[in-house]
């Protein structure tokens, strides 16, 4: 932990300070709140537009004096939280004062869950102070920089032109794991077929982190011999399982798919990949058996959710779902990617009413094709997807975004849970 003490200089008889120590904690909670929102199953673009409103008028706020706000920034900054870590970077970058933004960033820096505040404050800025500030870090010789331009370049899908290539050439950047990691990852966001021979070399690397980013950009750039490299990541649990399955079960062909699946569904242990595996799949040929999960309360909400990927249904609307048993388990997310951890993964999800939507099921399933590839009820096309991406609940717009870039040769890896924009 980076150890850091309030300055000495700090006014604490200002008579407006404690409308600026507001300011921040709002800010500050706020994007907490934001960084539970952009994953969550009931938020669609316009709620996380709605936070970000509040956190700008906070912001904005603190700009309203800048040298009392930096000062609670400073202070904030002792907590060493990601929260605050977002806060002061905003108002540090914005003063454009070095002395400012270097006290920010070494605070962000110093463990992965501030680093987490640190980027995202960096994908938040507006692209002319954030570009200044990533050519800086880029350009640096400091490789925890150069890691953190990366991270900002795949937060705001900015290419770093040749840079990234000097890096993915660069035997000292190579050795550190995080930085070659998070750059063969950007290399698959942006869709940079010119990168591809680095990847090839990064695909049988030791390293578990670094030949997994290397195959999943591989995928992304059309080399799908690369998915069986995924295989061992599908199949075991841990933090890069969720994105080898999500990846993984868009390219497949369904008949491939179904036998992964099958192989995973060995493992009594694994039912929740499984059920992940089914929707994001999106051939009816399991709502059977996804609708006979729907009865045990541990599998129910996600069951539902892969029936709704899949078929397109909106439980609350069709009076399908129902209020939560006495026995219904509260089940955290242990995954290192997330935002926030030792949440329930569930949460927000319609409890399905597992005889009414085999009811359903057995009035309109004829409708769909087994062997087919549905998305919400729909035939996975370009325009479907895009419709999605604009009117879905986030976790629907993650999904859409990455089939689209597997559909469209050449377009980058949208960033849903990038700051909102219209699209």
């Amino acid at each position: 932990m980076l150890e850091t003490s309030i300055p000495n200089h700090l006014n604490m008889n200002n008579p407006y300070r404690n409308i600026y120590e507001q300011y921040v904690n709002e800010a500050s909670f706020l994007w907490i709140l934001r960084s539970i929102a952009v994953n969550e199953p009931h938020n669609d673009i316009n709620d996380i537009m709605e936070l970000e409103n509040r956190i700008d008028a906070q912001l904005n706020g603190l700009m309203t004096s800048m040298e009392i706000g930096w000062e609670v920034c400073e202070e904030g900054l002792v907590l060493c939280e990601p929260g605050e870590v977002f806060t002061a970077t905003i108002i540090a970058m914005r003063s454009h004062e070095s002395t400012k933004v270097k006290l920010a960033v070494d605070v962000g820096l110093s463990s992965s869950s501030t680093m987490h505040g640190l980027i995202s404050a960096m994908g938040w800025l507006s692209e002319d102070i954030a570009n200044t500030w990533i050519e800086r870090f880029l350009s640096g010789k400091d490789l925890r920089h150069k890691y953190l331009g990366i991270a900002a370049c795949s937060a705001r899908r900015k290419d770093p032109g040749d840079t990234l290539l000097s890096i993915l050439k660069r035997e000292d950047c190579i050795q550190d794991v995080m930085l070659y990691s998070r750059s063969l990852r950007l290399v698959g966001e942006l869709r940079r077929q010119d990168c591809m021979p680095f990847i090839a070399k990064a695909i049988n690397s030791d390293d578990q982190i670094i030949r997994f980013w290397a195959n999943w950009s591989a995928v992304l750039l059309g080399q799908y011999s690369s998915i069986e490299n995924l295989k061992p990541y599908v199949l075991k649990p841990g933090a890069l399982q969720e994105m080898a399955v999500q990846l993984a079960f868009r390219v497949l062909a369904v008949d491939s798919a179904r036998e992964w699946i099958s192989e995973l569904s060995k493992d009594k242990n694994q039912i929740r990949a499984v059920i992940k595996a089914i929707g994001v799949l999106g051939d009816p040929h399991a709502v059977n058996w996804l609708i006979n999960k729907m009865k045990d309360p541990l599998y129910a909400k996600l069951a539902a959710e892969s029936f709704a990927y899949i078929t397109g249904v909106d439980f609350d609307n069709n009076k399908l779902s129902i209020t939560e048993p006495d026995n219904y388990p509260v089940i955290p997310s242990d995954d290192i990617y997330d935002d926030i951890v030792g949440l329930d993964d569930d949460e927000n999800l319609a409890y399905p009413d597992s005889d009414k939507v085999a009811s359903i099921w057995q009035k309109y399933g004829q409708k769909f094709i087994v062997g087919k590839r549905y998305f919400m009820g729909e035939l996975i096309t370009s325009e479907v997807l895009k419709v999605k991406l604009q009117n879905g609940t986030q976790r629907q717009r993650h999904a859409a975004a990455l089939e689209l870039a597997i559909n469209e040769n050449g377009m980058p890896l949208m960033n849903t849970r990038a700051k909102a924009l219209k699209i």
